[in-house]
């Protein structure tokens, strides 16, 4: 067997026609699976994806394994994934996401489907959630598990899932009932935009981002199975909680900085300014003495305020840099991906990557 690294992956985009300055009319469908000792699901995971789909011209399966110390690797390759890609450590799910993109778009794929390595989704229903993409109604389609119906998951966590996607959607302006799922389908156009920044999990920004980018999207309603094992991105439902909002919070601020700086100024501000007219009240009835101290914190209010409205405005004019530096990432993605004369580079965020022999389609 054969070990490459990423940069070949790449250099394979530039010896094939389908990606190479004319794309084949039928697009290319790489479905990548992020891994973390899976060695027990990953195996039929692979062999359930459906090696054929009307309208498709290939499908590619990528597995990244995320540092596992067990088999993972070696059952992916036996089970027929066309790329396994190590991360010598465990860089968590985000990280493997963002790998696995990557690798996806430097070899021409056209259609990106993010699949879990634990057996949850059904890969059969692939075809159905890349149905949008293929008739031109969304970039980025997104698995509706009805998490409210899913008698396996406990009424705690059906109640979060609620709370959860209906924040996402009140932040991002996107219409997706399940926010909180991985099973989920990216245009080319989209993936060359879309940037993981997070530590922790990309479901809940890279809605957010989308939204902020205007990109269509749209939800497919898809079955979900029991797991026999816990979660390993979730240590117990209030540290998912607490990570969440943090995520939230965060990706929100990075995208709409001066809203967020402008209404926590102005409602510190606001504060400062009634505990003000609060002293000129009792000033004008003669009542003023005790109340020096509260005068001195409404006025510190007053200031703090206005000083949070003026990071705003400098979050703001950060938040224009970024954009630009998002535009060259996108541009620089196009040139390696082959959209406009590829350029093999080392990406250091991989130690190899397998190829194996085409399985039988």
């Amino acid at each position: 067997m054969t070990t490459i690294m990423p940069a070949d992956i790449a250099s394979k985009s530039s010896s094939d026609p389908s990606v190479d300055g004319q794309r084949s009319n039928r697009p290319r469908l790489v479905v990548q699976i992020p891994a973390k000792d899976e060695a027990q699901h990953i195996g039929s995971v692979i062999r359930e994806i459906p090696r054929r789909i009307a309208g498709i011209a290939e499908i590619v399966v990528i597995v990244v394994d995320d540092g596992s110390i067990d088999d993972t690797a070696a059952i992916a390759r036996r089970a027929g994934a066309d790329y396994v890609l190590h991360h010598a450590s465990n860089r968590g799910l985000a990280a493997a996401y963002r790998t696995g993109l990557d690798a996806a778009l430097r070899i021409g794929a056209d259609i990106v489907v993010n699949l879990d390595a634990d057996g949850q989704y059904d890969p059969r229903e692939i075809p159905s959630l890349i149905q949008p993409i293929l008739a031109g109604k969304s970039d980025v389609v997104v698995g509706d598990r009805k998490p409210q119906n899913v008698q396996h998951f406990s009424t705690m966590k059906r109640r979060l899932q609620a709370i959860g996607s209906w924040t996402v959607r009140r932040i991002s302006g996107a219409k997706v009932p399940d926010a909180a799922s991985g099973f989920r389908a990216l245009s080319r156009e989209a993936a060359l935009r879309t940037n993981v920044l997070t530590d922790y999990t990309y479901t809940l920004e890279t809605i957010i981002q989308a939204g902020a980018e205007r990109t269509a999207i749209s939800s497919v309603t898809v079955s979900t199975r029991p797991t026999e094992r816990k979660s390993r991105l979730v240590r117990g439902i209030w540290s998912y909680v607490q990570l969440s909002i943090l995520t939230l919070l965060r990706t929100y601020a990075m995208y709409s900085p001066l809203k967020v700086f402008i209404t926590a100024g102005a409602l510190i501000g606001l504060v400062g300014l009634l505990g003000i007219l609060r002293f000129l009240y009792f000033a004008a009835t003669g009542d003023s003495a005790g109340h020096i101290q509260s005068l001195v914190i409404s006025g510190a209010l007053l200031v703090l305020g206005f000083q949070v409205g003026m990071i705003g405005l400098l979050a703001d004019l950060i938040a224009a840099n970024r954009r630009l530096l998002q535009d060259v990432l996108y541009r620089l993605r196009r040139i390696e991906g082959g959209d406009a004369g590829p350029q093999p580079r080392t990406d250091p965020e991989a130690a190899g990557a397998d190829r194996n022999p085409p399985p039988d389609r």
